[in-house]
């Protein structure tokens, strides 16, 4: 997928995987569709950062779910 366009569809895309990538068991209340395509560079700093590690620590995913929560629309 070209994530390097900022659309709805690279939004979701990214939030799905992110939510995949921390196995968020609150991974219903952080819906794709309330993230704007004008937070996309946030949103992919984020994305990249949780696809380039294996593992995170419990408060690692704690501080990505608060920084996804400030960036909802």
């Amino acid at each position: 997928m070209d994530l390097s366009q900022p659309t709805k569809e690279n939004v979701e895309f990214m939030i799905e995987a992110i939510k995949t990538k921390l196995r968020m068991a609150s991974g219903a209340a952080m819906q794709a569709s309330h993230f704007q395509v004008d937070r996309y560079e946030d949103i992919k700093d984020i994305y990249d950062m949780v696809q380039s590690k294996d593992k995170f620590s419990i408060s690692e995913v704690e501080a990505l779910v608060s920084e996804l929560g400030k960036l909802r629309g």
